[in-house]
């Protein structure tokens, strides 16, 4: 049987869930070529003003292309639902007679109104992007397509419900901590103890006054508008959480388990205070690419940030002359480091076999701290 649907809108019969405490779900089957003419694949990327919109992994061309061959086949069976965010546009209207509802699910017919020029799509994909793409390229336009989908307007919502969906499957990291500060729901526990590094990560980048402004790459950091982006957020964000989660970090002191709060601003104030001695101490090596500074290569950004936790744990970032003082304690270790040239005197490797590999971040952490610990005591 054809579509139901006029030049307005696409009828589909449907069963609404209601869960509680939660917007209906909506099941319903549309054909493969109507998905992308009512969805829009809202990708992750920045305004600009920098505030992050979508929440969407890039293209994936070979995977797509795998699953277009095999829709085009006449054994091809398409059992997972794209899951759909619909507008508030859109109407239910429930099937009339005692068989329509059981207690869990209500018959009837959803309408979705068919895009018009100029304006949005009535529903985002949520889950199922490239599934999407491929079903618009297949040769079996008429495919039927399970959809499940939910109303919702709000695109912290999708947000929200994007990463709980795909929070089981290999999402890409830097994805999911450019993501986590923008979602206002409890989340789980894997992904709450990294929110606050993240929307830490996002302020050092944002911020004109940030030794890391403008050098950090996120997932919707578009190389034109950031061509000095060189140090991978992830990074960044495992460096904080490290030293805000140990007992043994200077970052640790700015939380108050008991309350469940932290102090941002302190914390700002430490890294910045730290890493513009850092970026002052190695000039010519600070805001180049990684392959040709270690100094922002992942081994670098994580030995310097435990050797920060030494630092920050002798210098109080608060104090007036802090900056002077941490430019004092980094300048200890400045001729041991081999950030763009030459070799690691006791690790015997040269400046660029340094990798981002644990074995090479702690044996460049351990020289770092060692070196630190036998000089410092002839700071003035």
């Amino acid at each position: 049987m054809p579509p139901a649907h006029d030049s307005k809108t696409v009828a589909r019969r449907a069963l609404r869930i209601a869960q509680p405490g939660t917007p209906a779900l909506y099941l319903f089957a549309l054909q493969a070529e109507e998905v992308l003419q009512i969805a829009d694949i809202s990708r992750v990327s920045r305004d600009d003003a920098g505030k992050l919109i979508g929440y969407q992994r890039p293209q994936v061309r070979k995977h797509i292309q795998e699953i277009v061959d095999y829709l085009n086949t006449e054994a091809a069976v398409f059992p997972n639902p794209i899951i759909l965010a619909l507008s508030s546009n859109v109407r239910f209207q429930s099937s009339r007679g005692p068989g329509a509802g059981d207690g869990l699910a209500t018959s009837g017919v959803l309408s979705i109104p068919l895009p018009q020029p100029g304006k949005p799509k009535p529903a985002w994909i949520v889950d199922g992007q490239q599934r999407a793409l491929a079903l618009s390229r297949t040769q079996r336009q008429q495919f039927p397509v399970p959809v499940t989908a939910f109303v919702a307007d709000s695109v912290g919502f999708q947000r929200d419900q994007f990463l709980r969906i795909n929070n089981t499957r290999p999402l890409p990291r830097g994805l999911v901590t450019e993501l986590l500060p923008e979602v206002d729901s409890p989340l789980p526990p894997r992904l709450a103890i990294k929110k606050a590094p993240s929307a830490l990560c996002d302020v050092l980048n944002a911020d004109k006054a940030s030794p890391f402004y403008g050098l950090i790459k996120r997932a919707s950091t578009n190389r034109q508008q950031a061509p000095n982006a060189v140090i991978t957020d992830t990074l960044v964000v495992e460096m904080i959480q490290e030293s805000l989660t140990s007992p043994a970090g200077c970052l640790f002191p700015y939380r108050d388990v008991a309350r469940n709060e932290t102090d941002f601003d302190g914390i700002l104030q430490a890294l910045c205070t730290y890493w513009s001695a850092v970026r002052d101490t190695f000039p010519d090596a600070w805001g180049k690419p990684p392959t040709k500074s270690r100094l922002m290569h992942g081994a670098g950004i994580r030995a310097m940030g435990r050797l920060m936790d030494r630092v920050l744990g002798t210098v109080d970032p608060r104090l007036p002359e802090a900056p002077q003082l941490v430019s004092k304690h980094l300048a200890v270790i400045a001729p041991h480091c081999q950030w763009t040239g030459g070799t690691w005197g006791e690790l015997n490797l040269r400046w660029n076999e340094i990798e981002n590999v644990s074995r090479h971040v702690q044996e460049l952490s351990n020289y770092l701290i060692r070196v630190y610990l036998n000089e410092r005591a002839g700071i003035r």
